[in-house]
């Protein structure tokens, strides 16, 4: 390749600076040295990057090009020498985190704004999961850690967990459903007789989580927290939302809160992480997340 980055230096240097003199001076060179070299790269691609007729060199259309295109290269240049000396140290090229839908994503924010300042390269790949899919990103999937996953953690020497407190779930309607009016506490026959709103399960090697669920019971399902509390809020359905969830809505008067007589009143929440890596993005996510106030403030 006959595209110099030094080259690059010098005309990015030359038009920031006006001058041979100056841009040699910042660049600790010749002007003499500065000239050869553009002069080497005209020859060695037979184009002019510069016009010598006036009293000072001035840039052609095609050295303005060249100088516009060499500052991307120049750019790219830079992380590629940033990116390579943060992995030989041991930061991640990327850190996969996994959340549950459950999981409140803007509580993460404070985290991922306090990881940005340090400018590493890592990129982070946030993805966001429902149920058994959770636990699945983490063992199927290679997800660097999970959060919020609910249920029993699966045993291996693989990862460690931690478990981070409990959810409530509260049985929820809109006013105008049936089901608003009746007495409490209300009976599974009574649930039975009206459409459920269900979250499908978003694992697909791991056996799905059922909670709340009765097979008798007409379902719809959908994808997520949103289009869930979208369908309950409508009155198309009933059914079961983690409290911290919920609550916004029933503050509202747009849900109502119903007292159920059988129901799974709480979900264990969990977090995770990989043990076979060890890179320091992940060491810095991890120490952030146990010894920060971020998930403390979440969970009962």
């Amino acid at each position: 390749m006959r595209i110099n980055l030094d080259v690059l230096l010098i005309l990015d240097a030359l038009e920031k600076h006006g001058t041979f003199a100056t841009a040699a001076e910042s660049l600790f060179k010749t002007p003499a040295a500065l000239s050869y070299m553009i002069q080497k790269m005209e020859s060695d691609l037979n184009i002019t990057l510069l016009d010598r007729s006036g009293h000072r060199a001035k840039f052609t259309d095609t050295g303005r090009m060249v100088l516009e295109k060499g500052r991307l290269l120049l750019s790219a240049a830079k992380d590629l020498e940033k990116q390579a000396i943060q992995l030989n140290a041991g930061w991640e090229k990327e850190l996969a985190i996994a959340l549950d839908a459950s999981f409140p994503f803007d509580s993460l924010l404070p985290v991922i704004d306090a990881f940005y300042a340090l400018n590493m390269q890592t990129r982070l790949n946030i993805t966001h999961h429902t149920l058994a899919g959770a636990w699945e990103s983490l063992t199927h999937h290679g997800a660097d850690i999970i959060l919020g996953a609910i249920n029993e953690p699966p045993t291996s020497a693989a990862w460690s967990y931690k478990m981070l407190g409990t959810l409530d779930n509260v049985f929820v309607v809109a006013p105008g459903h049936p089901l608003a009016s009746l007495s409490s506490p209300l009976t599974n026959e009574q649930l039975c007789l009206h459409r459920a709103v269900i979250i499908s399960d978003s694992a697909r090697s791991c056996r799905p989580i059922n909670t709340n669920l009765m097979d008798e019971q007409p379902q719809i399902r959908v994808d997520d927290f949103h289009s869930k509390v979208t369908l309950l809020r409508a009155g198309l359905g009933c059914g079961f939302l983690p409290r911290h969830i919920a609550r916004p809505w029933l503050e509202k008067g747009e849900l109502v809160e119903k007292n159920v007589l059988s129901f799974r009143e709480k979900d264990v929440a969990y977090m995770a992480w990989r043990n076979q890596t060890d890179g320091l993005a992940q060491r810095w996510w991890l120490d952030a997340l146990l010894n920060g106030d971020t998930l403390s403030e979440l969970y009962a």
